[in-house]
């Protein structure tokens, strides 16, 4: 370490708070013409590998271990959480730098698939290339699971009363794992859907806890990078609140996915693999 990183690097227990409060003055409201209002924190976060920077994303400042693990999963870099040896974190005025180190073998791979981005230029078929791996085919999910209407309207309400961040800010997603036998297996929250998703992910790879079929919660809509992150997590069920896009849906029916949208004021609607969802 050096330096530099030595004065700037503060303790862990000095990473940004989750939220932060601001004056307000509201019109119309039941509560208080003015006072103080949560609003979530947003901060810059680098992901790092063996010591090379990889991509910086806006995100809340929580479960930050989670998002590195869940990121490292959705976007390929890593097949299982065991392929990485540790995790740093390290807190900076500008941000947070998540240091994240993987077995040799996974690090020679990542270094591998760095030059074949970065090398090739005015080839002329790099744009092709870089469409198709835009898309990728997702990964195939086999579940013989069958979930009624009325557990996945169940499920979503759990869900909302676990949104602890949400509930004094207003202004995060969330993704959670739900299944029939245990309730809610876990929730995790972000400022961006797809951190909170990758976020779930890391979680449930840390500590997988009670196995078989379960739920993807959004709370947010369905694009085909969410349907993509599903298909790692092995989501036979994405439930969410808004609508899907028709990538999304495209790519769902190819994986194997049940899409049910729009989950809202007692109905949804299900576009993808049907048989899943029992209608009562």
């Amino acid at each position: 370490m050096s330096d530099a990183d030595t004065n700037c690097s503060l303790e862990r227990e000095q990473l940004p708070a989750p939220a932060s409060e601001f004056p307000t003055v509201s019109w119309n409201r039941e509560t208080p013409p003015s006072g103080a209002r949560a609003v979530p924190e947003e901060t810059a976060v680098a992901i790092t590998y063996n010591g090379t920077t990889h991509a910086v994303m806006m995100a809340t400042p929580t479960d930050l271990e989670d998002y590195a693990i869940g990121f490292s999963l959705t976007e390929g870099q890593i097949q299982t959480a065991d392929q990485i040896r540790s995790i740093d974190i390290a807190a900076f005025e500008e941000g947070v730098d998540l240091r994240i180190w993987l077995d040799s073998e996974t690090a020679d791979t990542f270094r591998d698939r760095r030059r074949r981005i970065v090398g090739p230029t005015g080839c002329g078929l790099c744009g092709i290339e870089s469409l198709m791996e835009a898309v990728p085919a997702p990964k195939q999910v086999v579940s013989d699971a069958r979930f009624s209407a009325s557990t996945i309207l169940k499920a979503q309400a759990d869900m909302f009363a676990s949104q602890t961040l949400h509930a004094v800010t207003s202004a995060v997603h969330a993704a959670a794992w739900w299944t029939e036998d245990n309730g809610l297996v876990a929730v995790r929250e972000d400022v961006g859907r797809h951190n909170a998703l990758d976020k779930l992910t890391g979680a449930l790879a840390r500590d997988p806890g009670p196995t078989g079929p379960g739920l993807l919660l959004l709370t947010s809509r369905i694009s085909v990078e969410m349907v993509q992150k599903a298909a790692v997590l092995g989501a036979p069920v994405i439930a969410a609140v808004s609508a899907p896009t028709a990538l999304a849906i495209r790519v769902a029916d190819t994986a194997g996915i049940t899409i049910v949208a729009t989950t809202r004021n007692d109905a949804f609607d299900v576009y993808t693999h049907r048989e899943r969802i029992v209608m009562e």
